[in-house]
């Protein structure tokens, strides 16, 4: 048996005389914590692999204005789609909430551990930021550029594509459902 601290082992010693019932006991215990760690996991996605299809969409109501993000992550070799999500992100203009959506989908597809992950953004402006196509020319994109860029390093292999607003409805949808789920407050005329 491994070595254990000698206060450990003297106690051991008093509560298990018999050197088997004591490696009994250590054995149970080592094996109850791994068995507890494993289903302590469970709220953990299985890794998938292969390639994923990630859809991200931000909008803002007005510009800026009240912002949200939407975020599909499908496998598209079982058809299934893994996560949705959706959530207001504040007053933001269209652009930072495009980025946000991208960053957290992002997020979410790292738990997966696609070796392929392929994002769709029906923001042209930002795939080809993104592919080094344009210039990052708003200083207060930048940052959200550089968490994107460090997201992908956790990935072997991220490819951004534009598609038409109509093939990315799913997240569209949620970020219009965020949205409309805590209105603007009206303004009152007066």
């Amino acid at each position: 048996m491994a070595h254990l601290p000698l206060s450990l082992e003297r106690r051991l010693k008093e509560i298990f005389p018999d050197p088997d019932d004591r490696e009994r006991f250590v054995v149970d215990a080592i094996e109850e914590a791994l068995s507890k760690e494993s289903s302590d996991m469970t709220g953990l996605p299985d890794a998938v692999g292969g390639t994923l299809h990630l859809f991200t969409d931000g909008g803002s109501r007005g510009n800026p204005g009240h912002a949200a993000i939407g975020c599909v992550l499908i496998d598209p070799t079982k058809g299934v789609t893994l996560k949705e999500h959706a959530e207001r992100i504040g007053e933001e203009t269209n652009n930072v909430a495009e980025y946000r959506a991208l960053i957290e989908g992002l997020k979410i597809a790292t738990h997966y551990r696609p070796n392929r992950l392929i994002c769709h953004l029906d923001s042209e402006l930002v795939v080809k930021q993104l592919n080094g196509e344009y210039r990052v020319k708003m200083p207060t994109l930048q940052p959200l550029v550089d968490e994107i860029h460090a997201l992908t390093m956790d990935l072997p292999d991220v490819v951004f594509e534009h598609i038409p607003r109509e093939d990315n409805w799913r997240a569209d949808a949620l970020v219009n459902k965020a949205l409309d789920e805590h209105p603007a407050p009206r303004q009152m005329k007066s």
